[in-house]
């Protein structure tokens, strides 16, 4: 589709005249109608409103004459996987696992490939070849080649390990020792919690990008513990395979 159409698209779905959408973009009806039929193309600075304000990437209003992949992990990307920057907008260049709300995830390539193993091994791929799949690719992925020029001087990591001394300092009976904390996105482990007044409720943002991690129970079983925490909660959680039956075991505010 070219520019004029997905626009079109975009506004009609959203419920937008075309005098609604240009007082958003502080330009006149006949510039949406000229951008609509094709006649001129929004410049940058519009473009990048357009994806805030309707949450896809500047390379689908575009057509998407790219194909985007994580300069983190190399995961392919499209609109849903595009990690957002602070201010809502997207950043294209990463997935919300590896970059989220302006901060970078993974400061050690070890530990990504160590979790993207676990998730991209099946019947058609061992782990062996996807292990060295990885270490071929990501040291030639933008993130990894200047790393020292984007990585934060090792911030994020010290918040990590203080967020994990937390979490141990705990002592939750059964749970093991947190030795790493991974990037979650919330619609995966926003998990419905019944409360003791037979109420349900869900803690977490599926939008947003948490901290946590998997760990089986030291009592054995078939139930399994979840950590999840950020700058302002910590969450311990049990749950069976494929978070069946959650319970709630501690929700507390940092």
């Amino acid at each position: 589709m070219e520019t004029g159409s997905i626009l079109h698209e975009l506004r009609t779905k959203a419920g937008l005249s075309q005098e609604a959408l240009a007082e958003k973009l502080f330009v006149t009806r006949q510039a949406v109608s000229r951008w609509e039929n094709g006649d001129t193309v929004p410049n940058t600075e519009t473009l990048k409103m357009l994806s805030k304000l309707f949450d896809v990437s500047i390379n689908t209003l575009l057509g998407s004459p790219r194909e985007l992949i994580c300069q983190c992990c190399g995961m392919p990307l499209d609109d849903a996987l595009i990690s957002h920057e602070k201010d809502g907008s997207l950043n294209e260049d990463y997935c919300k696992w590896c970059y989220a709300d302006g901060e970078y995830m993974y400061s050690n390539m070890d530990d990504l490939i160590e979790v993207c193993v676990k998730n991209m091994t099946d019947e058609n791929h061992t782990e062996a070849e996807v292990r060295s799949y990885l270490q071929a690719t990501l040291p030639g992925l933008d993130y990894w080649k200047r790393y020292e020029e984007l990585s934060d001087g090792g911030q994020f990591e010290r918040f990590k390990r203080q967020l994990t001394d937390e979490i141990n300092a705990l002592n939750i009976e059964g749970l093991p020792k947190v030795e790493k904390l991974n990037a979650l996105v919330g619609r995966y482990v926003n998990l419905e919690y019944r409360l003791p007044n037979g109420s349900k409720v869900k803690f977490l943002d599926d939008s947003t990008t948490y901290l946590g991690n998997r760990l089986e129970s030291e009592f054995g079983g078939p139930r399994c513990f979840g950590v999840i925490g950020n700058m302002d909660f910590i969450l311990i959680c049990t749950y069976e395979q494929d978070g069946i039956d959650p319970e709630l075991v501690m929700y507390k505010k940092r």
